[in-house]
């Protein structure tokens, strides 16, 4: 490991017991919001921005539904993304990525 790839993982070893809460949190309010199985795969990441003008940290959150992944952005660091955040129940469908389409953005 080296480089960029070892900071970021010397950063994640640094996160407080907080993260992690507002991260299994975030996962909960994600599977009842969106009327996810209790053991649907809920992924919730926090990134560094990589464009101009964008915030400095973006929560990541991604779920399957069947054989559609689907998936969000929050433009906020993951400990201050509320359930007012989340995108509402009825953009579920919206929110699946079609099938051959390569998402970079997230």
């Amino acid at each position: 490991m080296g480089g960029l790839g070892e900071e970021a993982f010397l950063r994640a070893l640094r996160r407080e017991p907080a993260f992690f809460a507002a991260r299994a949190q975030l996962k909960d309010r994600v599977r009842e919001r969106f009327a996810l199985d209790a053991h649907c795969a809920v992924e919730v990441r926090e990134v560094e921005a990589t464009l101009p003008g964008f915030p400095p940290r973006e929560t990541i959150v991604e779920f399957p539904v069947g054989a559609r992944l689907h998936h969000f952005k929050v433009f906020k660091p993951l400990v201050e993304v509320r359930e007012a955040d989340l995108p509402p129940s009825w953009m579920k469908d919206a929110l699946a990525i079609p099938q051959g389409y390569d998402c970079d953005c997230c």
